[in-house]
């Protein structure tokens, strides 16, 4: 009767220690994704701001100057934008 207790204690404790190594797999997975989502990010804004720059000639300009210059042209762009690029339009 101990032995058998014992063999289900030890069964017990494997499943628990499979579980958080589960656990810990399935948040480390997580944290990578959202990692991987964060550095995507990251690059796809410094690429724009480098295009912003190159085509508007804004290396130097502030932050505050760059958006009063993107204000003044954003209501025209927005209401000129081609179909292709719009935010409610489906990807070919």
């Amino acid at each position: 009767m101990n032995e058998k207790y014992n063999n289900l204690i030890k069964q017990r404790d494997k499943a628990e220690k499979k579980i958080e190594q589960a656990d810990f797999k399935a948040r480390q997975s997580k944290y990578y994704e959202s990692q991987k989502k964060r550095k995507a990010r990251s690059r796809r804004l410094i690429q724009k701001g480098a295009l912003f720059e190159k085509y508007f000639e804004a290396e130097n300009l502030s932050v505050d100057e760059s958006e009063e210059l993107l204000k003044i042209f954003a209501d025209y762009v927005n209401a000129n934008k081609p179909d292709k690029y719009k935010k409610d339009s489906p990807k070919d």
